[in-house]
């Protein structure tokens, strides 16, 4: 696969993330634990903004990856 193949597939993997983890983020809000307590709020949508990052850096990382050299035959 070439790096302009996998760029599209990470850039599509990547947006499906983001939308996946702040829909996730967005239900998990609003248990009852988390959205009566303003600190327990603040704490949580820190971790939670932050948080994407740790899944999309393989995806990055193979995104990123250069191209095997091809063999002349």
């Amino acid at each position: 696969m070439t790096i302009r193949t996998r760029k599209f597939f990470g850039a599509v993997a990547l947006l499906l993330l983001a939308f996946v983890w702040s829909m996730l983020g967005m239900v998990m809000a609003q248990f009852p634990v988390i959205a009566n307590s303003g600190w327990l709020q603040w704490a949580y949508y820190v971790v939670i903004g932050m948080g994407w990052v740790l899944p999309a850096m393989p995806i990055v990382s193979w995104m990123l990856r250069p191209d095997p050299e091809r063999q002349q035959g």
